[in-house]
């Protein structure tokens, strides 16, 4: 899995993948934090891990378009599925690494909690459940994407199907809001990335959440080694 790892994350640095990833991401997040705390005159970063929750639906997609449809185009899939290394492992390997440049880019964002604090007095432990609701959202959604790259050896594709699912969750939230059927809602409230992510930015740390944000990450972390080990054998 550390070969696969160190060789997607190169991967993204020795195109402008990354760094372009990383800009953008920048840009977003600064431009939401001057407008939302600077411009305002006042702390608000519940709202800034709000809308960073919500920029994943689009930067996400062009973070994991490549991660397998690349290899499928340039034919070297067929070295991974014939290497020594678990089905398992080049899923994860890749994941990581996708996950590590988000990371990256996340970490950037900390000078945001640093310039509120030398003005004021942050709840830390909010801040600190929010940087971990957003890294386990943002698994959610990577895993998605790279499974969704696993489907297709076209990145334009991958890209496309995996920001229309996104934004088929968005939708299903949106519809939460507007179903007033009980049963209804609890099936949308069970599905909604969205809704448990509101449990974080009002200061509580749910258990429950974080593991179903854990839990659907590996649920498509297992899908994806299910294409490849259909690939392998075929």
């Amino acid at each position: 899995m550390s070969a696969i790892y160190k060789r997607d994350l190169r991967g993204y640095f020795s195109s402008p993948l990354g760094f372009v990833f990383i800009a953008a991401f920048s840009l977003i997040m600064n431009l939401v934090f001057y407008i939302t705390n600077l411009l305002q005159g006042r702390s608000n970063l519940p709202i800034v891990f709000n809308i960073m929750l919500y920029s994943l639906i689009f930067v996400i997609p062009i973070l994991t378009m490549r991660t397998f449809s690349e290899d499928y185009k340039q034919r070297t899939d067929q070295l991974l599925l014939t290497a020594p290394v678990r089905a398992s492992g080049i899923v994860l390997g890749k994941l990581f690494a996708a996950l590590t440049v988000y990371l990256i880019g996340l970490a950037l964002t900390v000078i945001y909690v640093l310039i509120v604090a030398a003005f004021g007095k942050p709840n830390m432990a909010i801040v600190i459940g929010n940087y971990i609701a957003i890294i386990a959202a943002a698994s959610v959604y990577i895993s998605i994407g790279v499974f969704i790259s696993s489907l297709t050896e076209n990145q334009l594709v991958s890209a496309i199907a995996s920001l229309g699912i996104f934004l088929g969750l968005l939708i299903m939230d949106l519809i939460y809001t507007l179903i007033k059927v009980d049963w209804i809602r609890a099936i949308l409230y069970w599905v909604s990335l969205y809704r448990r992510f509101n449990t974080f930015t009002m200061g509580v740390f749910s258990v429950a959440d974080f593991f179903y944000y854990i839990s659907v990450s590996a649920v498509f972390v297992f899908l994806t080694v299910r294409v490849l080990e259909k690939k392998r054998w075929s």
